[in-house]
């Protein structure tokens, strides 16, 4: 494994305030030249939560290493959160994305096979990216086909701006502005054109509501988008791996008994899809 940070910021030569962040770490699988010289591996850009308030540490690192034996590279943002309100976090995910397709010969990813990977508000995040990779706001980043993922995974995510949601994630968001927020509305947003999703919440989170994830849920089916959705009876907010290596020992919280293979289940989902490594020409 090859492990590097690049500021995303200096790397595109674009003007950067002191407040804001836009920082990629990258966990890069290399495969040895005596195995073979074209291995080509999947990617996957991880969006820790946080209420675009903070960004979590335990969505990013212990998430990132649980991927790298699966044969994925992995890529964790720490993107602008408050004071600094939409389009930057956006537009810092989609300078992830064409970053990692820009270097994906150098890294050895498959760049037809990049998906992003979002927790709570940094689901919020990855769903915009995936429903909004052409938008104006973004434009000047790159083309829609390097800024859209090839799938996303979306845990427990902050995903409508309307009734039971997480009030504190589009307040940092969108401020004042209702009809911004009405537009982040991730059940607003889907399209027939966007990727294919891996969705899963606890039902009771009293944090961001299950409900975020059954109404996308239901306007992905209206549009027949490819998606699977897994509902824990139990578990708090926030579980990440779910696991004591974000947690702990003894401390982490109850949960259900088989929510520590989310991961695996998520990744047997995005293997049907053909996110795997492969030789290339």
């Amino acid at each position: 494994m090859e492990l590097k940070t690049v500021d995303l910021y200096q790397y595109f030569g674009l003007p950067k305030s002191d407040n804001m962040a836009g920082i990629l770490t990258c966990y890069i699988q290399k495969t040895d030249m005596e195995i073979s010289s074209k291995r080509l591996h999947p990617a996957m850009l991880i969006l820790p939560g946080g209420g675009y308030e903070h960004v979590s540490a335990r969505e990013g690192e212990p998430v990132a290493l649980r991927l790298l034996p699966a044969g994925f590279s992995a890529f964790v943002l720490r993107y602008s959160v408050a004071n600094v309100r939409f389009p930057v976090a956006l537009r810092e995910a989609a300078m992830a994305m064409r970053y990692i397709r820009e270097n994906a010969a150098e890294f050895q990813v498959d760049p037809a096979h990049v998906a992003a990977m979002g927790f709570s508000a940094g689901g919020h995040l990855c769903g915009t990216l995936g429903m909004l990779y052409d938008c104006p706001e973004i434009a000047d980043i790159g083309s829609a086909q390097l800024l859209r993922p090839d799938a996303l995974v979306l845990c427990y995510p902050v995903a409508v701006s309307w009734g039971a949601t997480h009030e504190g994630s589009f307040m940092n968001l969108c401020g004042d502005d209702l009809v911004l927020r009405q537009r982040l509305s991730l059940d607003r947003l889907v399209r027939e054109d966007m990727p294919r999703v891996f969705l899963w919440h606890t039902r009771p989170d009293d944090c961001v509501p299950c409900r975020n994830s059954l109404i996308l849920a239901n306007a992905l089916a209206e549009k027949n988008i490819d998606f699977v959705l897994h509902v824990y009876h139990q578990g708090c907010h926030g579980l990440s791996t779910a696991d004591s290596q974000v947690y702990p020992v003894g401390q982490v919280p109850s949960r259900s008994e088989n929510i520590t293979g989310w991961i695996e289940t998520m990744l047997q989902f995005l293997k049907e899809l053909d996110f795997v490594s492969r030789d290339g020409v």
